[in-house]
């Protein structure tokens, strides 16, 4: 099984990168964040030409969260609360017995305004309806834009962003809970070292080129998955393109037989 997640930062602004990146890489499961389209305008025919199914929750300009899968969809919740919610952040399926969570965490703005204590809200709604649904024994996959850099190996400059939007100790401390509730942060399994980034700012000049960048994107798997991980990689070349999203894909492979 072959899972990826990707930060559009606008779906329709960057349909030929996705489309160029799953004719060439096959994934069984694409999870996107910030599609920033109504669903009456999301692009389904772009999607079910590759093979893909698609299920989504969107709203104009801002947020937005998806799944295209090659396999059917069973259990789809579209809002995390059971009232509807304001903000397109999530989005869960099961495909084939296999449990998957789809997010786009709040940025939080600055800690100590209404935003960030958002954030951390909804990170701790996430968590109770984690809690409220499944178990660690099950096989689950949480992926997403999560816009927390958990450890210092995780940014460009740990210690000029420390206690910041992003990088700060309460964030940490609420991601570090869905670890001890049995999420693994799978990149970390295969790849120890720092100067792995999936997002660089726009705003800094040649940011990507310097590659000062934020690790701000995972894919969580439960254990049960997680033993049978094979390869987990960060594919660049799509940010090189041109007009890229800020963020890259995440891509995850596991030995769990045929679908």
């Amino acid at each position: 099984m072959k899972i990826a997640t990707f930060n559009a930062n606008s779906i329709r602004s960057r349909d030929k990168i996705i489309s160029d990146w799953i004719r060439a890489e096959q994934p069984d499961i694409l999870c996107l964040q910030e599609t920033k389209v109504q669903d009456k305008d999301f692009p389904v025919k772009g999607f079910t030409d590759l093979g893909y199914k698609v299920i989504f929750r969107g709203q104009k300009a801002y947020n937005g969260v998806a799944i295209a899968s090659r396999h059917p969809f069973s259990d789809v919740r579209l809002n995390l609360k059971d009232t509807e919610e304001g903000q397109a952040r999530f989005v869960s399926a099961i495909i084939d017995d296999v449990n998957v969570i789809n997010a786009y965490v709040p940025q939080g703005f600055a800690p100590g305004t209404d935003k960030f204590r958002y954030k951390l809200e909804w990170l701790q709604d996430l968590l109770a309806h984690i809690d409220r649904n499944y178990n660690n024994a099950m096989p689950v996959i949480m992926t997403g834009d999560f816009n927390v850099a958990l450890e210092p190996i995780d940014l460009y400059d740990p210690e000029g962003m420390k206690g910041e939007v992003g990088f700060h100790p309460d964030e940490q401390d609420m991601i570090r809970r869905f670890m001890d509730w049995g999420f693994i942060d799978i990149f970390r399994v295969h790849h120890k070292e720092g100067g792995q980034y999936t997002f660089w700012d726009y705003r800094i000049p040649n940011g990507f080129k310097r590659n000062m960048g934020w690790r701000i994107d995972y894919i969580f798997a439960t254990k049960p998955l997680a033993d049978k991980l094979t390869r987990v990689w960060i594919d660049k070349e799509p940010r090189a393109r041109e007009k890229p999203s800020d963020h890259t894909f995440l891509v995850a492979e596991f030995d769990v037989g045929q679908f």
